[in-house]
């Protein structure tokens, strides 16, 4: 888990002040040149990195950095799926789901880098040429987020860009720290 998570058990009372830090996080970053940068960003960070330090945890109960590197590939399918369903229905329910519970279930500590980063690059590609293609209206659809109520296709792109800083930030401090 991260510092900056909130545990399915409390995401309704802590999904504003997610959303607000997300926001600040962005600033008046455009959300799409963020999203664009992000696997380029991703793989530098990790470039000559050993296998004992992508799979070492910061600390007991934290992530490893490829159990982070995993997290954003299938956020980004759930994004993927997000946006479609979004667009494709009117203001369809959107599920949240406790990331931590994907990581234990879905064995990211297991998971290869190299298979990670793919998946991760090919999810963004396929969703980034959606988004471009959306004209304004479209944009502006929403669904109703399980935890943080309405969401825009617009507000989702702001929430993922940041989602990738703040990952990326992670990332960071886990090698600085568990190359001590």
């Amino acid at each position: 888990m991260t510092s900056l998570s909130h545990p399915a058990g409390q995401a309704k009372s802590t999904g504003s002040e997610y959303i607000e830090m997300l926001l600040k996080t962005l600033g008046e970053r455009d959300p799409v040149a963020v999203l664009e940068s992000t696997p380029d960003k991703l793989e530098r960070s990790i470039a000559g990195l050993d296998e004992a330090t992508l799979h070492r945890p910061e600390k007991t109960g934290k992530w490893s950095i490829l159990e982070v590197i995993q997290h954003l590939a299938d956020s980004e399918l759930v994004f993927g799926y997000r946006i479609r369903m979004v667009v494709s229905h009117p203001a369809p329910a959107i599920q949240g789901f406790d990331q931590d519970l994907w990581a234990k279930e879905l064995n990211y500590a297991e998971r290869h880098l190299a298979d990670s980063l793919a998946e991760f690059r090919c999810l963004r590609d396929s969703n980034l040429r959606l988004l471009q293609s959306l004209g304004p209206e479209k944009l502006q659809r929403y669904g109703h987020h399980s935890e943080r109520g309405k969401e825009s296709v617009e507000q989702m792109m702001k929430l993922y860009a940041a989602h990738d800083l703040v990952h990326l930030k992670q990332i960071g401090r886990i090698e600085a720290t568990v190359t001590k």
